[in-house]
């Protein structure tokens, strides 16, 4: 039972003296609801203090005023210590006690009533700890009027015992409306949150008065300034502050219980809270801050209150150059949680400034000599830092290459363990930490366009040397050989494992820029990369706790709830360099890889035309698959002619391509689509025409002739308006596609009367003999080579052709020879 100094009775003066007992901790949670059908709890209780607990409880349930209920109380904290009840017969005396009371002693010590005879400071005495004991029931802690006095209890944490009474005064006439009235209901009435007024949120912090705000499930907060003091010279009353503490870690373990302190002011009232330095403001308010931003609250709460939540950066920050070697070691992990999320803080010299700050303490700790333990937190914000701001403000190129460096040795000493070694989750947080400092390492490489081969140094951020360079190109290496070793040893069974996924996270984003290194290795693990991606794509895998590691540490995708397809855009850069080599290649074709390829581009397009008709925004994912697509269908004619995948995949694209040639920001997927239907169309041999290869096909054509403008006059041939602003992606899947038209005509021959139906053919003559010049030498190969398949393959085609060519003796098909050569023979 609770912990008070003095029992007051709200509707009475009357006062009696009670015992101490602290509320029970958490560990003595759950249980569910106990009922009169429990009498005979109460483990380590006699058969005495039983039946006096059993009048206890009736005279709570039937007491007409608190003086009844307090003196029930105070016989059962007398003769039932706390520690000896058990969890239901708790929830029945929480029950019995109800939220009313604790509720109304709040009120009555914010209004300062004089009729109490006693300070306000007893009255949050006691009504802290009623709440802190009924919050340790769950059901208790997310019942509306609990949520209703939180606002009560973060005013009491940010201002302390003490208030401007002027101000209380005048604030006063405003509360009486809203919290009052709880004063003046029967005892039994049941409290309910009053109805949110836009007006009072958003107030301001510096004057605690905290907003009241709907939350997710529709109730509304309250918000109050809570603290009628009793003398100015008192900080807050250590128990009290323990006990709203207390009620504040039960909501926050609520399902929503970071939303439902954020909505009702916690942020800026804790911010506060540390900036005057009140009670238990460090050592329990940072640790509450630091779980709310923790969550998937933490862009919410940077958003709603980035200038509280910066100015409680500057100060810890400000703090860790302060203070001593090991406390700067134990804040390390502190200011993690207080960095604000990517992208939030590049323009203000304000964050950059803290960032450089930290980094200055950081340099001497990282060359110092550290244990596995200390280093561990040091490299985790380190790694925090790099994804703000880079290797902007990390240091001179020598600490560049030392911070690399020794994440690279943390990850081989972690992961160069023998088979079955168990990672400590600690350990695993090393490495996740580790991993983004060598992503953001190969950025940092690639961004010099060095390789091992690489002759002459190239300048960058950290004006890294070319012999740096290559140092930390050689520790990567080391590092990713241990990556995938650890990811040889990863069965099946342990595919929904956040580590794992950080872990192939990390190899792609190396394989995505290096695969000529470890050739070896990297193809005996293309099986286990294969099966892991394709067990998350078909949702055999688990994926809740994959989805919070997404929300947490993704920290340059855009976050959101775990799909499945994630491992797999991952990997598809890789892909497309090995599917490029015969020897991965080979490999990848016995694992079935275009099949799941298939699949991927499947889901995506389904997703896709699921939002809206067709979202604008690019999922580059999207494009990398039909690359890799495109490789095999090129290499691998044989395979797609047999594979029913690409059978399917031909059906897709002749539903998709129509949607996307009307949508410009999605002009580089469509070309995507448009190129890797042609190419797979030239290796299918002449056949009754279905409707959707003629959808597609007239749809490629005038898709492909949008491509060139010529303009008014004579002159140079331009890339139309549409095309100009994708032309460097899509320039050269537009050539290919151009030359695959040309295979598909002489595959298919049918074809040619669809290039003079559509208008391909007379446009594209048109433009020809208008212009002097095409805008390069591989735009005209390309289209001399669609030219002449239709020339040899359709008389009619040749005879459009061969008049032009005769109207237009000086123009651009005059230097197509080729051309010349086919339209002679027929």
């Amino acid at each position: 039972m609770p912990r008070v100094t003095r029992v007051l009775m709200a509707d009475s003066v009357e006062v009696a003296p009670a015992v101490s007992s602290h509320p029970p901790g958490r560990e003595e949670h759950g249980g569910g609801g106990g009922t009169e059908s429990d009498a005979g709890g109460g483990d380590g209780l006699t058969e005495a203090q039983r039946e006096v607990l059993e009048r206890c409880l009736h005279a709570l349930r039937h007491a007409k005023n608190d003086s009844h209920t307090l003196a029930a109380l105070l016989l059962i904290t007398r003769l039932c210590p706390a520690n000896q009840l058990d969890k239901p017969t708790l929830r029945r005396i929480f029950e019995a006690v109800g939220l009313n009371l604790p509720a109304r002693l709040l009120v009555t010590a914010v209004r300062g009533s004089d009729c109490s005879g006693l300070p306000p400071h007893e009255l949050l005495s006691l009504g802290t700890a009623l709440l802190a004991a009924l919050s340790t029931d769950p059901d208790m802690a997310s019942h509306p009027q609990l949520l209703a006095t939180v606002p009560f209890l973060l005013g009491i944490l940010a201002n302390g015992p003490v208030s401007d009474q002027q101000k209380q005064a005048e604030r006063e006439q405003n509360q009486a409306g809203e919290m009052g009235s709880l004063n003046r209901k029967d005892q039994s009435a049941e409290i309910s949150e009053p109805e949110c007024n836009p007006n009072n949120v958003a107030r301001s912090a510096k004057e605690a008065e905290f907003s009241k705000q709907n939350d997710d499930d529709g109730s509304a907060s309250n918000g109050v300034s809570a603290s009628k003091e009793m003398s100015p010279s008192l900080k807050l009353d250590e128990a009290v502050a323990a006990d709203c503490y207390q009620v504040l870690m039960a909501v926050l373990a609520l399902p929503k219980g970071p939303d439902q302190l954020l909505s009702r002011g916690a942020v800026p009232a804790l911010c506060q809270s540390v900036e005057h330095n009140q009670t238990f403001s460090h050592e329990r308010g940072l640790a509450l801050l630091g779980c709310i931003l923790s969550d998937k609250t933490r862009d919410k709460a940077w958003s709603k209150h980035p200038a509280d939540l910066l100015t409680l950066l500057v100060r810890l920050s400000k703090d860790f150059c302060q203070y001593t070697d090991q406390t700067r070691l134990d804040m390390c992990s502190q200011l993690v949680h207080f960095l604000p999320p990517v992208g939030v803080a590049v323009e203000s010299e304000e964050m950059k400034a803290v960032v450089s700050r930290i980094w200055g303490v950081l340099r001497p700790m990282l060359q110092s000599k550290l244990t596995p333990r200390q280093i561990g937190p040091i490299l985790v914000l380190s790694a925090c830092l790099l994804d703000l701001y880079r290797w902007e403000m990390v240091g001179p190129p020598k600490f560049c290459c030392l911070l690399v460096n020794r994440a690279c040795v943390e990850v081989r000493m972690g992961l160069e363990e023998p088979p079955g070694t168990i990672l400590s989750p600690e350990l695993q947080h090393t490495l996740t930490g580790c991993y983004r400092i060598m992503e953001a390492a190969i950025e940092q490489a690639c961004s010099m366009g060095l390789s091992p081969g690489a002759t002459s140094p190239q300048n960058s951020i950290s004006s890294l040397s070319l012999q740096q360079s290559r140092q930390v190109l050689g520790v990567l290496e080391e590092a990713f050989s241990a990556v995938m070793y650890h990811l040889q040893q990863v069965n099946p069974s342990d595919y929904g494992d956040p580590f794992i996924f950080a872990t192939f996270r990390s190899l792609c984003s190396w394989l995505a820029e290096e695969t000529s290194c470890l050739k070896d290795q990297v193809t005996g693990l293309l099986p286990f990369l294969i099966s892991y991606s394709r067990s998350h794509l078909q949702g055999e895998s688990p994926g809740q706790g994959l989805s919070g590691w997404m929300a947490k540490m993704s920290v340059t995708e855009e976050k959101g709830a775990w799909t499945g397809k994630e491992a797999l855009r991952y990997l598809l850069p890789a892909l497309c360099h090995l599917s490029a080599e015969e020897g991965p290649r080979k490999v990848l074709l016995t694992l079935d890889t275009p099949a799941l390829l298939v699949d991927f581009v499947s889901q995506s397009w389904t997703f896709l035309k699921g939002k809206s008709g067709v979202a604008s925004v690019r999922d580059p994912s999207m494009e990398t698959a039909c690359s890799v697509l495109l490789n095999f269908t090129v290499t691998e004619p044989e395979r797609v002619r047999k594979d029913p995948c690409f059978r399917t995949l031909e059906l897709l694209l002749s539903e998709a391509l129509p949607v996307l040639v009307h949508k410009s920001r999605l002009l580089v997927l469509a070309a995507n689509y448009c190129t890797l239907g042609l190419m797979m169309g030239r290796l299918r041999s002449s056949q009754s025409v279905e409707a959707a290869q003629r959808r597609f096909f007239s749809t490629a054509l005038r898709f492909l002739s949008g491509a060139m403008d010529s303009g008014s006059g004579t002159g140079q041939v331009k890339v139309s308006h549409t095309w100009e602003e994708s032309w460097d992606e899509a320039a050269d899947l537009w050539r290919l596609g151009l030359q695959a038209l040309g295979g598909c005509v002489r595959a298919q021959p049918w074809i040619s009367a669809l290039v003079r139906e559509e208008g391909w053919l007379k446009h594209t003559l048109a433009m020809l003999g208008q212009c002097s010049a095409l805008p390069d030498q591989h735009t005209q190969k390309a289209l001399e080579e669609a030219l002449c398949a239709m020339a040899e393959q359709c008389p009619l085609c040749n005879q459009e052709i061969r008049d032009m060519m005769i109207r237009n003796d000086k123009g651009v098909l005059s230097y197509m020879n080729n051309l010349k050569r086919s339209v002679a023979m027929k």
